[in-house]
């Protein structure tokens, strides 16, 4: 299962286009929105099964279930071993170690979800300070909106957010940032591949880490594990994971970053609607402000506004027009 190169893709498939502008195929856009769905319901799975395990340890079982089967279908993609090691340690200890670190210490699934999309804003910091990338008023403008969410959300008094829990995502958003930047490094057109063969050595550090801050008695509760959270860690591995990054990784390929990127902003409003129904989590004035400003932000960061302008000039009404 080998990805394809943007350009080639492009010569043999024919999507939407209308006045220039890319729209998706119903099929396609059904795909994405059941994949941001599933991310954003995720968040739950990882509080159920965290609730009688290590979180550290509940990663680490998540991404060998993940792994295990996978690595024996999907080839090596052509990368240095360096790359794959250190995305391995980024993308498993740093983002999804730490992000599911945070719901242990205080912050409720919904809150997660829309604070870990603060990668968005944190990457355009780190292309800017790393890679000498050109930051145009628009990111400006949508960072700093995403920034004075994250702000108000430290004034939120429901319960469902906690100061150290609020580190330990933001942290995990910037591990995000810099997970993107180890991509760009390997230089691999192979993602999806990519992603599975770093998922092989993800538990290694997770698995040190729980050993070392709780002991040999941090395994013992995997003897008495239940279905529940049996259940809750396979949900982890295989549809949101292995699943969902596989048709994630077909979109990317099929379709324009810019096309596709704008779904992502679906995430934590399944995951706030999810949190909102199984845990009865507070929807209160001040988060509903902090999520849209956040949101509004992320927004203001991805679409291309002159685009939308010209295409709305060319014609008054465009389906499913994400661009």
């Amino acid at each position: 299962m080998k990805s394809v190169s943007v350009p080639n893709l492009r010569m043999h498939r024919n999507y939407p286009d209308i006045n220039g502008t890319v729209v998706m195929r119903y099929k396609d856009l059904s795909l994405g929105i059941f994949v941001m769905a599933i991310w954003g319901v995720n968040f739950i799975a990882i509080k159920v099964s965290t609730t009688n395990l290590n979180p550290l340890l509940v990663t680490a079982l998540r991404f060998t279930l993940a792994a295990i089967p996978a690595i024996f279908f999907i080839p090596k993609p052509p990368v240095a071993w360096r790359y794959i090691l250190s995305y391995s340690l980024v993308f498993g200890t740093g983002i999804w170690g730490l992000a599911t670190c945070s719901l242990t210490a205080g912050l409720s699934p919904g809150m997660a979800s829309l604070l870990l999309q603060l990668n968005a804003a944190i990457s355009v910091l780190l292309g800017w300070l790393i890679l000498k990338e050109t930051v145009s008023t628009q990111k400006i403008l949508g960072a700093s909106l995403a920034i004075l969410g994250l702000w108000i959300a430290f004034l939120i008094e429901d319960g469902s957010v906690s100061p150290l829990g609020v580190v330990l995502v933001i942290l995990a958003a910037t591990c995000w940032g810099i997970s993107g930047l180890i991509v760009k490094a390997a230089n691999t057109k192979e993602v999806f591949a990519f992603i599975v063969w770093s998922l092989l050595f993800a538990p290694i550090p997770l698995l040190v880490l729980a050993l070392a801050l709780e002991g040999k008695e941090v395994l013992n509760n995997l003897i008495e594990i239940d279905k529940l959270t049996l259940a809750s860690i396979l949900f982890q591995a295989w549809p949101t994971t292995l699943l969902g990054y596989w048709i994630w990784n077909r979109l990317i390929v099929t379709y324009p970053l810019s096309t596709i990127a704008p779904l992502t902003l679906l995430v934590p409003i399944f995951g706030l609607l999810a949190s909102w129904l199984v845990y009865q989590e507070p929807l209160g004035i001040v988060k509903i402000c902090s999520s849209l400003l956040i949101i509004s932000g992320l927004i203001a960061g991805v679409i291309k506004w002159d685009k939308v302008r010209l295409s709305k000039k060319k014609q008054a009404s465009v389906p499913i027009n994400i661009q």
